[in-house]
């Protein structure tokens, strides 16, 4: 390449729509910056501390890199985007900072086909971010309320322009493999933890004993290994996406496995429970003969392989304790009783993050929190969309429609398992919450796509 010369990418798409409108670029993105700053501010002020002078110090460059990678290597970003997935001690989160940039160049550059987003989808995650602005009528902390509003309008605008970005096996490939990098990564070092100690060990086990990698929670990151277990265990049935060896795609099932287990979350075993038997369930029914017996070999290897570790590093005790009613469920139920009135005695809800405000016990449940939040109109919408999503996941599985190479019966289980999840746990502001459903709709997408164009052959004809 002479000096001076350009990658073809910039001269063919992003040179032009720069040039279109260089200066819509610089507010949009300048705009996104000034309020990142102001959501960190915001948690700041909010955890009564000054971020670290070393954070600050190093903000300024590591923006402008951010801002640099996207708009010279989009599909680069947006890998390294579903990477950082794995880090949310935070919110926002730095995901949240580089998906947002993302985003915002996308719609400066004219990249983003909100269109092909099936338009249920888009309408119900419109009216929920409405029915949370009109909440705010009754927020008492109004500090709270900014920053937890900020974080769903952000996640809602994240899951449309997801499901618009995967349009080819390509970008859905992208997406996968920087999943499985980050859960992979997280599950063996938050495991590790528990058992070796090495720098920043402790950094990476919550309550103790308890596995959560780069998660505040272990109810969290349990469950964020969950989906891309599924995709990797569909794909060692039928390899067409990833590419990886067989082998190591079964060592790295096992070591997402182990995550779950080691995160000793409750909701979290739950969670995979229903949704290995939602995939075994459709395996057996697609591939009677052959599909079978090759799941239950996956599972049974991978089983004995995971009794072996629980056993040798002597984890059977905190195993059976953690299996068993304990003693803060009560005040869990309590706080989601509590919730249900709040949400009856205020039909419009009591505003964003506002339970958090008014109970000392966190609501537990998606559902519990959005009825106190936005009243009943809000949890039927967030019913509405979750039934809705199960529809387009169970209409891609009857049609044999993938999502450009991730498995239609994968994504189907995913979503079962995070539906019964968020009753026991607040999923409402989870990204894998998000990218499981902007994954489902991209596929729903594709088979529009995919009747639209048999209808016009066949008018051709």
């Amino acid at each position: 390449m002479s000096v001076g010369a350009q990658p073809a990418a910039w001269n063919g798409r992003i040179r032009p729509a720069l040039e279109r409108s260089p200066v819509r670029v610089a507010l949009v993105v300048g705009g996104w910056l000034a309020l990142l700053l102001i959501a960190a501010a915001l948690g700041a002020v909010l955890d009564h501390s000054a971020p670290p002078a070393a954070a600050v110090v190093a903000g300024g460059p590591l923006l402008v890199l951010a801002v640099a990678l996207v708009v010279l290597r989009y599909d680069l970003a947006v890998a390294a985007g579903v990477l950082l997935l794995a880090v949310v001690l935070v919110e926002p989160a730095p995901s949240d900072a580089l998906f947002g940039l993302v985003i915002v160049v996308a719609i400066a550059t004219g990249r983003v086909h909100a269109r092909r987003v099936p338009r249920t989808a888009v309408g119900l995650v419109a009216l929920f971010i409405v029915l949370n602005l009109l909440s705010g009528m009754d927020v008492i902390n109004w500090s709270t309320a900014a920053r937890f509003l900020f974080i769903t309008i952000y996640l809602g605008v994240l899951s449309i322009w997801l499901a618009a970005y995967v349009d080819s096996p390509a970008r859905s490939r992208r997406v996968v493999r920087a999943y499985l990098a980050a859960a992979v990564f997280s599950a063996v070092a938050a495991s590790a933890a528990l058992f070796i100690h090495f720098p920043g060990s402790s950094a990476l086990i919550g309550d103790g004993q308890r596995a959560k990698g780069l998660f505040k929670d272990p109810n969290v990151f349990g469950p964020f290994l969950v989906p891309i277990t599924l995709i990797l265990l569909e794909e060692l049935l039928s390899p067409r996406l990833l590419r990886l060896r067989r082998s190591l795609m079964l060592a790295s099932f096992i070591a997402l496995v182990l995550g779950i287990v080691f995160s000793y979350s409750r909701a979290a075993w739950l969670d995979f429970a229903i949704a290995l038997i939602v995939l075994v369930t459709l395996v057996v029914l697609r591939r009677p003969d052959r599909g079978a017996m090759s799941l239950v070999l996956v599972i049974a290897v991978s089983g004995l392989a995971i009794a072996g570790a629980v056993l040798g590093t002597g984890s059977l005790g905190f195993l059976e304790e953690r299996a068993k009613l304990q003693s803060y469920d009560t005040s869990r139920f309590a706080a989601q009783s509590y919730g249900v009135t709040v949400g009856l005695d205020h039909p419009l809800g009591i505003g964003p993050g506002q339970f958090d405000v008014v109970s000392r016990v966190s609501s537990h449940s998606l559902y519990v929190r959005t009825l106190s939040e936005q009243g009943a109109l809000g949890l039927a919408t967030i019913i509405a969309l979750i039934v809705a999503t199960m529809a387009f996941a169970a209409l891609n599985v009857l049609r044999g429609t993938d999502t450009f190479g991730i498995s239609a019966a994968a994504l189907m289980a995913a979503w079962c398992g995070l539906v019964a999840n968020s009753f026991f746990v607040d999923t409402l502001h989870w990204r894998h919450l998000w990218l499981v459903a902007a994954l489902i709709w991209a596929g729903a997408a594709r088979a529009r796509a995919d009747q639209s164009a048999s209808a016009s052959l066949r008018s051709l004809r």
